[in-house]
């Protein structure tokens, strides 16, 4: 029996924006964040990319979004993968596109506004904004810092309705 592979959030929450902002000139652009489906697959180009999203896609457990700009749907910035738990969300995977990596990236913000929607998403399930999620031992502080994420036992952590308010107030004007 092949053994399940558990998935630890490894993103750094880089800046929380009200959007996505351009390093270099402080400039803002609005963004939408879209499912993803087997349509859609071509855009991702696996080498761009360090998960498997083409399996996320396949997986009819999950849902994967994509993180684009208001004015482009094809350039994809970030993508999530979320389970619907019946009682919360799950956050399975955070990516944000190669070329918002590293010291070069160009855009901030994508990391938190992704987990910003599964929050969101949450809150329209009637959940209260509750999601769940395991991270990566070395950054279980620094979700607690960036995110008030709250580590409930080992390396699986949660966001409650509070840290939840925060981050959807912040990216999502109503």
């Amino acid at each position: 029996m092949k053994k399940a592979t558990a998935n630890y959030l490894d993103i750094e929450i880089d800046k929380l924006t009200n959007s996505i902002e351009n390093i270099e000139t402080g400039e803002v652009f609005d963004t939408e964040i879209s499912i993803m489906n087997l349509e859609s697959i071509k855009l991702i180009v696996r080498a761009d990319w360090k998960f498997d999203w083409r399996k996320e896609i396949r997986d009819n457990t999950k849902e994967v979004y994509k993180l684009s700009t208001v004015n482009n749907h094809s350039i994809i910035h970030g993508l999530a993968s979320i389970e619907d738990k019946g009682d919360h969300v799950f956050l399975h995977l955070v990516e944000s596109a190669k070329f918002n990596k590293g010291r070069s990236k160009i855009y901030a913000g994508v990391p938190g506004n992704l987990v910003a929607f599964a929050c969101k998403y949450s809150f329209g399930k009637g959940y209260n904004g509750f999601v769940a999620f395991d991270s990566k031992s070395a950054l279980i502080e620094h979700y607690k810092k960036s995110l008030n994420a709250v580590q409930l036992v080992g390396q699986r952590m949660y966001i409650n309705d509070t840290g939840a308010k925060m981050l959807v107030s912040k990216y999502f004007k109503q």
